[in-house]
Parts: structure tokens; sequence; C-alpha cells
């Protein structure tokens, strides 16, 4: 089978010899991402955080696979996970068993693995110990009778409240894809505003298109997750006027590092128990764990597939833990010349240097 020209090229074989080979052993861990070499940009399966195969120019003798399979026209990662099936989930832990020729990461430029979501939403206020900093009130209440009555009436049409549930109401906005900026590139600080924060989080890659998606089978709307800086303006507007500006607080250039990698949730165990740790030139500001979430990931996917459709390569962030600089005693805020480090257990460390916008 001949390559289709600029395609996604990777060696197949798992219909019977691969699925053989791999049989009942556990799977290779891999995780995918976009990168950039000598100008040419492309897919890569990344082993260890550390090497990489490139998926356009993989051969069968490194999948040990006796034919090659073009799996798209388009080199974006998103346009794989659109058309990724159980053929190509094949191919891919054939590949990552058995990966032939890599390059060190170390000589390519990583790139944000979806830098063109069709919508990119966040969670406000999602974790019980950050709403209680920056609000005083964690917004769950004591029991489900305690529930103020227009929070228990839910969102009609949206999000329908089970019998028991205690939880305030989920809440999104909605970040632009010009703020998405990649792993170890600069967040810039805008000029003349000097409040800018961190949130440290986990985001959700959708797999498949999801409308009216329930929260028992949202996992299979999943195809996996990703880290983002949810890098916010916390200065406002003077005039206060409409209340929270979103936009302005959320989507200025480079306030949203995304990446390094996508980790495809075969290998999350449980994304609702995984550490999160986010330092500032070494010292650490957050340390928790997604267990503190108040909506989960399932949650969060069904809310918002009722708003919206979502596609193949949309994210959700599912929003910050405690710890962020406004909410300190004495404020702490970026300035120039620091790094910001935000690790989740499974998934990844994204590095990105502070730098004033000159």
């Amino acid at each position: 089978m001949s390559k289709m020209h600029g395609g996604l090229v990777v060696a197949v074989g798992l219909a019977a010899i691969a699925v053989a080979q791999i049989g009942a052993q556990t799977p290779t861990p891999y995780k995918l991402g976009m990168f950039e070499q000598n100008g040419r940009q492309f897919v890569g399966l990344v082993l260890n955080d550390a090497q990489i195969v490139d998926l356009s120019r993989a051969t069968p003798g490194e999948a040990s696979a006796p034919q090659i399979m073009a799996i798209g026209s388009g080199g974006s990662l998103k346009q794989l996970i659109g058309r990724w099936d159980a053929k190509i989930a094949g191919a891919m832990a054939a590949l990552a068993a058995n990966p032939g020729r890599t390059i060190p990461v170390a000589q390519l430029k990583v790139l944000p693995p979806i830098p063109d979501p069709k919508v990119l939403l966040s969670t406000a206020v999602n974790y019980t110990e950050h709403a209680i900093e920056m609000t005083g009130n964690s917004y769950t209440a004591a029991s489900a009778a305690a529930v103020d009555p227009k929070v228990a009436q839910g969102i009609p049409g949206y999000w329908q409240r089970r019998a028991g549930d205690p939880r305030h109401n989920p809440y999104f906005f909605v970040k632009a894809n010009s703020a998405i900026t990649g792993h170890h590139d600069p967040i810039l600080l805008p000029r003349g505003r000097d409040r800018i924060d961190w949130e440290c989080e986990m985001n959700i890659v959708i797999g498949r298109t999801a409308k009216h998606v329930t929260r028992d089978k949202a996992a299979d709307y999943i195809f996996g997750y990703t880290l983002m800086n949810d890098v916010s303006d916390r200065g406002g507007r003077p005039d206060g006027r409409h209340g929270s500006d979103w936009q302005l607080g959320k989507s200025h250039d480079t306030f949203a590092p995304l990446g390094p990698y996508v980790v495809p949730r075969q290998f999350v165990a449980n994304p609702q128990q995984l550490a999160i740790k986010f330092t500032l030139t070494g010292k650490v500001m957050q340390d928790s764990n997604t267990d503190r979430m108040t909506h989960t990931v399932f949650d969060l996917v069904e809310y918002a597939s009722h708003m919206m459709t979502l596609h193949p390569g949309d994210l959700i962030s599912t929003g910050s833990p405690a710890g962020v600089g406004t909410a300190r005693a004495t404020p702490i805020y970026f300035k120039d010349g620091d790094t910001s480090t935000c690790t989740i257990e499974s998934i990844g460390t994204l590095y990105n240097p502070v730098k004033a916008d000159k």
C-alpha cells in the first residue's frame, strides 16, 4: 500500500501476527504528541518521555508487521484521534512494543499536542479547597436537603441533578485557542498587568463525537488526558462591569500552555486519583490530587455534551486545585524570569519559562 502525500503512515500488521505477538502481555505504555524537526511537523509516539517514533516515517520492520497502512491524509494528532479505531490502536500497541528507529526528544521541538480544538472548555472552582481559598465557601452543602433551592433545580436541559447530590452545579468558561502554547515555550506577562497567576490542571481529550452523553458512558468518549496551565490575570477591570471578565482573565496570548503529550486513557488507571504538583521557580505552590475534584471527568463530559456537540480533539480542562498565588495572605504572582512546572501523575510534566512581554 503506498503512502498518502503528507500523510500519517504507521506500521500496522496487528490483524493477526502482531496480536499474537503481544498476546496476553502487558501493553507497552506510550503517549502521543506533535513535534517539529527542521521545519517539518509530525505526529510522534512517545516512549518513556524520552524517545519519539516519527509516525510519518515508520516502516514495517520497525513494528514487526507485514504491511503498512496510511491512517490519515493529514499530519495532526487531532486528525489521528478522529480516525482512531481498533486497527490503529493495535498498530500503535505493536509499534510501542517494537519501535525500531527512534529520535531523542532533545533533538526535537515539542509542539502543543492539539493547538486547534473546536472548543477549549475550562471548569471554574472545581476543587473543594480552591473554592474555599478563593471565596471562603466550598459551595457543597452539608446534605442534599441543605442545597440552595435555586441550585437544586440543576440547569434545565443541560444538567440533571441526581437525588442526594449536595454539590453545586458545574460551571464552564471558554478559553481562546489563540492562548495555546507549548512545552518549553514562554508564558508572556502582558504589559501593564502585574497579577498573573497559575492553575495546574488536567485536561480531558475527547475521542469521539459526543452529544447528550451520560456520565456512566462518558469514559467511552474520552480519548485520553493532557496537562494545561490555566494562566490567569487576576487584575480584572477597573469598572467591574458585568462581573467577572473571563476573556480578559484567561485568554491572553500564551495563557494556555498545553501538553507536552496526550496519554491514551488506557494508561491512566484512575483519572480521579492522580497527584498534582505545581512549582514556581522550584518552590512547591500546589500539591493536591484529582480526588479533590467536585465534579469528576465523567460529570464534566456529561454536562458539556448536553450543552454542545463535542468533537474528537476537543478539550475540557478540569479545574485547579488549591495553592494559587492570589489566594495567599501575601499574594504571589508570576514575574519575569520565573519558571512554571506543572506535573500530574501518569500524565507528565509541563514546563514553561516566564517572560515579560517586551
